[in-house]
């Protein structure tokens, strides 16, 4: 029997997540999808820069992560916004719902990847929102390894 090789060099980060929060805990979720969804998430056609979690009845769901229609779907085609079921522990649903109810402190996706057997991963954070300064902070020590690093190539 064969076995079928996936493109597992799919690995989509949320870039924005760094900067806008703190991130204090990351937990990888499963998803739930339907067969043009992981098609087109194979041709990395998605977007996870403006998703968030929620809790609905004790079940996590990520909101605005846009999957791409898959261009040979018919239509059987997905809705690109639809609202994706997260797949985690009960513990782990438990801890994240009692943490997320903390002032500031909310659940975004970090990444999204596929594994060795095929499935489609979501990597997300407990995390607390930066302030304006926070954000200034960083850039400033981004600015100095920066020049450091300039510094020690030009000698």
């Amino acid at each position: 029997m064969q076995k079928k090789n996936f493109n597992t060099k799919i690995n989509i980060r949320n870039k924005r997540a760094s900067f806008e929060y703190h991130i204090i805990d990351t937990y990888t979720a499963g998803i739930v999808l339907t067969g043009t969804e992981i098609k087109a998430i194979r041709q990395s056609e998605v977007n996870i820069r403006d998703a968030y979690c929620i809790f609905m009845d004790k079940e996590l769901w990520v909101i605005k992560m846009h999957i791409a229609q898959y261009l040979e779907g018919s239509y059987n085609n997905h809705e690109p916004t639809r609202n994706r079921k997260l797949l985690l522990s009960k513990k782990e649903l438990k801890k994240l719902l009692t943490k997320s109810e903390d002032k500031g402190l909310t659940v975004i996706p970090v990444r999204l990847f596929i594994t060795d057997r095929g499935f489609a991963k979501l990597e997300i954070a407990l995390a607390k929102g930066k302030k304006l300064y926070d954000k200034r902070q960083d850039i400033q020590v981004k600015d100095m390894k920066r020049e450091m690093e300039r510094g020690d190539s030009r000698q």
